[in-house]
């Protein structure tokens, strides 16, 4: 790689985000891996957070700087709207969709609260997941989202707690994805 190539966000890889909802909690894991082509640049960053004093947290995949930028606009959206994670997320891909500055950020992330879990993208999405006939919602994005989000599908019925069901998930992706780690970040939540 030539040291234009590590500015190009683009071949930056390396982030799972898994989130589960079950059994009155929601968790949301991320690993700490962050390459640059095929290079680990950083093994232990930590890509999930808490906001709103502990009240939401939120995963994300990304550009890095693109994402912290996302989450202090989050932050501040959740400050406008405080008990409504639906319409701060929808305010904030507004903006994050309209806003001339904004629309050049590339990051995806997870936030979830008590009763709510969405998935927002740079394109004005925010996709709430849909529930499982179990009754959970899990939902994944990164490099290695899908093999986490594959494996957690796979074990929802045969595991009732939602952190231990993330961390196999998480265990699972880390040996299939060579963008995935093993050095989790675990926020856990109880349900309202």
């Amino acid at each position: 790689m030539t040291p234009h190539d590590y500015a190009d966000a683009s071949l930056w890889r390396g982030t799972t985000i898994l989130t589960v909802r079950k059994g009155g909690k929601v968790v949301i894991v991320g690993d700490g891996q962050v390459s640059a082509g095929n290079t680990v640049m950083k093994a232990s960053a930590r890509k999930v957070r808490t906001l709103s004093g502990g009240r939401v947290i939120t995963g994300f995949a990304g550009a890095t700087a693109d994402a912290f930028a996302l989450l202090e606009r989050l932050e501040a959206k959740l400050e406008q709207y405080p008990t409504q994670l639906a319409r701060a997320c929808v305010e904030l891909a507004k903006d994050w969709r309209t806003d001339k500055y904004l629309r050049q950020l590339q990051a995806m992330m997870i936030v979830a609260d008590s009763k709510e879990t969405f998935v927002l993208t740079g394109n004005g999405d925010v996709v709430e997941p849909d529930k499982l006939d179990s009754g959970s919602g899990i939902t994944a994005i990164g490099s290695g989202g899908n093999f986490a989000l594959s494996a957690a599908l796979a074990m929802d019925e045969y595991e009732t707690d939602a952190e231990t069901l993330a961390r196999k998930a998480m265990a699972i992706a880390d040996r299939i994805c060579v963008f995935t780690n093993n050095n989790l970040t675990v926020e856990t939540l109880d349900e309202a």
